[in-house]
């Protein structure tokens, strides 16, 4: 009876989702609102390269979920649409964090599959990048995501240089750079090389309003379930939390598992009981993780966030806990004093918690080799008694 019910649920063919992809982190929807200023920036940087001039580059702002990645997605797309004179590219820095694995992205865009990963020299798969797009008179843009993951793999500043001065060795080769990151000081930490050849205009995307978020979850609602199967009461319930937790892709990500919530109980339609029962399930999993496990594999992170939780409470932060912003110094310390353990131990640990979006890190480009850090709480720590 167990085996038939499993195959029952994999065969169903009803379903409350008329296109599930709509709920996916790189769906780009057809109407992109609210970010027409910052596209249109983006716009105005690309265009000198579609009439064969140099391309403009820029830092894109913006804290996380503020719609950088689809923003430029959707202006990439664009531009291929528009003209055959340029080859966007977008790199997403947490996937690729080595010169190598960056260039063979380009490489894959240009030539259609990656290169060999033994074997052949780095250099000669630049040489080929650059005289494909000599041979082929088009121009490169380069839009790389989460760009502080090249800082801590030391990759940043070749990365960046290779791109912006191979005009110097291959002439008439027209190159532009996106970085996509969470703070302004980022550029502090290039290298004097690359800080003449990268000066960026900045295009700053700003949290979004409680009903811009409301408009952007209604327009995945209407894409993503067939009519009537989410109210606007329910609607507003994802909202609301999305604009508390201050995450777009927390809100998106509700949608989805709501509708898995409802499928399974045979609904219809989503109800307020689908939308607590899953959130009662986020907040048991934050509660086990964070202080009712005594497994030895969790008893450094739970020993961490108490660290962190006892430590927030004493500074009075209370409801905004999404703008409390601790240092990784400081945090390293207090571990220190409490376990007595290294900062290698430390930096797993805090990668362990980022992995279970506990936590955010951004590097700041500060500290005396670049790589100070910030860490953002994902909890309001007030919620959890120690």
């Amino acid at each position: 009876m167990i085996s038939m019910g499993i195959e029952d649920i994999l065969m169903h063919d009803e379903s409350l989702f008329q296109n599930i992809n709509a709920f996916d982190p790189d769906y780009v929807p057809p109407n992109y609102n609210y970010r027409d200023r910052q596209m249109e920036a983006m716009a105005m940087a690309i265009r000198p390269a579609i009439s064969g001039g140099q391309p403009s580059n820029s830092v894109v702002l913006g804290s996380c979920a503020t719609g950088k990645t689809t923003a430029i997605r959707k202006v990439f797309e664009l531009v291929e649409k528009t003209t055959e004179k340029v080859v966007c590219v977008y790199i997403n820095c947490q996937l690729h964090t080595t010169r190598f694995g960056i260039f063979s992205q380009i490489y894959k865009k240009l030539f259609g599959h990656i290169p060999p990963e033994t074997g052949v020299p780095f250099s000669r798969i630049y040489d080929q990048i650059m005289h494909k797009l000599q041979s082929d008179k088009k121009a490169l843009i380069v839009a790389l995501d989460d760009v502080n993951y090249l800082f801590q793999s030391k990759a940043a500043n070749k990365v960046f240089y290779d791109l912006l001065r191979a005009y110097e060795e291959y002439p008439g080769v027209k190159t532009g750079i996106f970085a996509i990151l969470s703070d302004l000081e980022f550029r502090y930490a290039f290298d004097k090389n690359v800080n003449t050849v990268f000066i960026p205009q900045d295009i700053t995307f700003q949290p979004y309003t409680y009903s811009e978020i409301e408009d952007i979850l209604r327009d995945r609602v209407n894409a993503g379930f067939f009519p009537g199967v989410m109210g606007d009461e329910i609607l507003e319930l994802v909202a609301m939390h999305t604009y508390d937790v201050g995450d777009l892709r927390v809100g998106i990500n509700l949608l989805r598992s709501c509708g898995n919530i409802a499928e399974a109980d045979a609904s219809r339609e989503i109800t307020e009981e689908h939308f607590q029962k899953l959130r009662r399930g986020m907040d048991a999993f934050l509660q086990v993780v964070i202080i009712s496990t005594n497994q030895s594999v969790m008893k450094i992170p739970r020993i961490f966030l108490e660290c962190v939780i006892v430590y927030a409470k004493a500074e009075c932060f209370h409801i905004l806990y999404s703008d409390k912003i601790f240092t990784a110094g400081e945090l390293s310390e207090l571990f220190k004093e409490k376990e007595n353990v290294s900062y290698a131990t430390f930096n797993r640990t805090l990668e362990k918690l980022e992995f279970l979006r506990l936590v955010d890190t951004k590097f700041t480009g500060k500290g005396s080799r670049g790589n100070s850090r910030e860490i953002i709480l994902r909890f309001n720590p007030c919620d959890f008694k120690l």
